[in-house]
């Protein structure tokens, strides 16, 4: 029986895309959970940032790993720092496995650049070199992974296709 696919990895690099796909081939459940987070909250990230900081973020980020983490048949679409803390990486492995999907830095930049729609990037003045910089603050957080796929050159199918071969390979 295939386990829960737990999606971690860069912004832009088809988490969510491919996620919703994945989910649909194998009939699972698609869970952003960004949007779950908001939703059960009711406010926006940024705004749980600004008004109540953000350890309030990562409590509220950690209680939603272990309610996702005990679903079945669910594809996991994670925020980009969940993986930063090492309990909700232990929490998510227990029913999943943990799939990174990453991207070369000049397609990190060309499916970002939309500016509004990514607060980080947003921050830095050349782009490109902020990614640079994330990606090397965040390298060991990904070398977690069960599996790394770069998705550069590939579409969401394509991603969809090569994480359920896998999935199906464990």
């Amino acid at each position: 029986m295939i386990k829960n696919v737990v999606l971690i990895g860069f912004m832009g690099t088809g988490k969510s895309s491919s996620g919703r796909m994945i989910a649909n081939q194998l009939g699972f459940k698609f869970v952003d959970m960004d949007k779950a987070i908001e939703q059960k909250w009711g406010m926006t990230i940024p705004q749980m940032f600004e008004q109540h900081g953000e350890a309030f973020f990562r409590e509220k980020e950690k209680e939603m790993c272990r309610e996702v983490a005990n679903r079945k048949s669910v594809v996991i679409s994670t925020g980009g720092g969940t993986v930063k803390d090492p309990e909700n990486v232990a929490i998510l492995k227990r029913t999943g496995k943990i799939v990174c999907l990453s991207a070369s830095v000049d397609a990190i930049l060309e499916r970002t650049s939309t500016p509004g729609q990514r607060p980080l990037l947003d921050a830095y003045e050349d782009r490109r070199q902020g990614i640079i910089e994330l990606l090397e603050q965040r390298k060991d957080m990904y070398a977690q992974a069960d599996y790394t796929l770069d998705t550069t050159d590939m579409s969401p199918l394509q991603v969809s296709r090569d994480v359920i071969a896998y999935m199906k390979r464990r």
